[in-house]
């Protein structure tokens, strides 16, 4: 059976392919019904087996915000069945203490944390980013891979430049902080977003620039560039043509109709070949 490439994250070899936590929380960004369809398809049952179905298909990494309610208890029910994924988790903004936040998913088995990029991008419009940092050096005590989420291009050169204590970045394709926005699932509440595809290659740029870990997301455009088989796999083929070898793809899957794992899986095999790379 071919097995999907890897890349070095710290001591970690995590798959070039990840599978992200969006829509198991029914954060679509594409539409409320979306949203809905995804919170009535992924019950904690479900969960646990798309877990151990993308696990069988070669992903060995996970992706996923850091709350309480959901994730930690959904990735208990999978590891107590036996599921291995590594896990890079996503702080939780909604949180009162996210320092507490980072301690906990750190106890809780992540291997990396990362700062919420809609987070990040706030304090960098706010004229306050400098503040990111005590939360990295939080992440870095704790003993954990160290990372920084955003949407905005210029944040990764603004944290390069700075010489900041990051193993990797969580870089989005599209720049979503453009227009004053805030996280569905920190707020609860859908929001309309713009997503210009002009957006990528300025991201993807930055990406190669920095020689950093990057682990790039919103491939499809949430669902807008997944028309067809062959629009999901022209997508495939435009990030992974454009970032590192040494870079990674979280990607989240919904395969309530169709296989997206097996599907999403081949199309990187077909891309990229099997083995490390």
């Amino acid at each position: 059976m071919p097995t999907l490439p890897t890349i070095d994250l710290g001591p970690y070899k995590i798959t070039r392919l990840i599978i992200g936590g969006n829509p198991l929380c029914g954060n679509s960004h594409f539409s409320p019904q979306m949203d809905q369809e995804m919170r009535d398809y992924y019950t904690a049952e479900q969960v646990v087996q798309v877990l151990h179905r993308a696990q069988a298909a070669g992903i060995n990494t996970i992706q996923a915000r850091g709350d309480y309610h959901r994730i930690l208890y959904w990735l208990e029910l999978f590891r107590r069945e036996g599921g291995q994924l590594h896990w890079i988790a996503q702080t939780a903004s909604e949180m009162h203490d996210v320092f507490q936040n980072i301690r906990v998913l750190a106890a809780a088995g992540a291997i990396a944390i990362y700062h919420h990029g809609s987070r990040t991008d706030k304090l960098w419009k706010a004229g306050q980013i400098d503040k990111v940092e005590d939360y990295l050096k939080c992440m870095r005590d704790t003993g954990v891979l160290v990372g920084l989420g955003t949407h905005q291009p210029q944040i990764i050169e603004y944290a390069e430049e700075k010489g900041w204590d990051v193993d990797f970045y969580m870089a989005c394709l599209y720049n979503l902080s453009k227009q004053e926005r805030e996280s569905a699932l920190v707020t609860g509440k859908f929001q309309e977003e713009r997503f210009d595809d002009a957006d990528r290659d300025i991201m993807l740029d930055v990406i190669r620039k920095t020689p950093k870990t990057c682990l790039a997301f919103k491939l499809m455009g949430a669902g807008r560039n997944c028309a067809t088989l062959a629009d999901v796999r022209a997508a495939f083929k435009y990030a992974f043509d454009r970032i590192k070898p040494g870079d990674a793809a979280v990607v989240g899957m919904f395969p309530k109709e169709k296989d997206q794992i097996t599907e999403n899986v081949q199309h990187v095999l077909d891309l990229l070949g099997s083995g490390n790379s």
